[in-house]
């Protein structure tokens, strides 16, 4: 399969945008410009280019601007009640809401600048060439761990049973014999952006990979 086909595996992702950016400073991140347009659309529109059937946006500190700055987009929202108590329960008010027939979901930071619909489509093929079954990880040369995460339908159930601080790692860490890791030679793709001085890193365009890039990514 090349970068530029469309998964066949039903796929749903939830993109988290529930957080109050503190670190940032008064503003939003993720409602801040990059690229002629707020950040968490352009990480939904990289997520909708590469053919994922269902994009679930969770809210939490500022719902209504988020539903503004996704507008037309063809993507669902659920605000959750409890964001501030971390970002485990975001997590679960989105899988909560992924359709029964998916296969698999995406968990997306929505402060990722980098990502691409190639990179989305390389870990979907990944899942789909070993059953659908697996966890797919993205992970640097040196083997740290990256976001976005692919999970299987088997692991649905823990992922909406989070809570507070507990993420996706914290599964990973119990669930390690169901993970495949996939290889990708540039960090780049996976900056994010925290504070004042990561944003004006990027809109000074340092770190940019366009997203028709030919991304080659190695499980192992």
């Amino acid at each position: 399969m090349t970068s530029t086909d469309a998964p066949r595996a039903r796929l749903a992702a939830v993109l988290l945008a529930g957080g109050a950016s503190r670190r940032f400073g008064p503003d939003n991140k993720l409602l801040a410009g990059i690229g002629g347009m707020p950040l968490v659309r352009r990480v939904a529109l990289h997520i909708l280019d590469a053919g994922i059937d269902d994009v679930i946006v969770v809210t939490g500190a500022e719902h209504d601007a988020y539903v503004q700055a996704l507008d037309r987009l063809p993507v669902r929202f659920v605000a959750n009640p409890v964001w501030d108590e971390g970002m485990g329960g975001s997590i679960a008010a989105g899988v909560r809401l992924v359709r029964d027939n998916a296969d698999g979901v995406f968990i997306v930071p929505g402060d990722l600048p980098n990502l691409t619909d190639a990179l989305f489509r390389c870990l979907a093929h990944e899942f789909e060439a070993h059953g659908g079954h697996k966890i797919v990880v993205p992970v640097t040369s040196d083997g740290a761990q990256r976001n976005p995460v692919l999970w299987p339908r088997s692991a649905f159930a823990a992922l909406a049973g989070l809570n507070g601080a507990r993420g996706g790692k914290s599964l990973l860490d119990t669930l390690g014999g169901e993970r495949l890791d996939v290889v990708f030679d540039d960090a780049t793709l996976f900056a994010d952006i925290d504070t004042q001085a990561d944003f004006d890193r990027f809109t000074a365009g340092a770190s940019f990979t366009a997203g028709t890039s030919p991304i080659s990514g190695t499980s192992k």
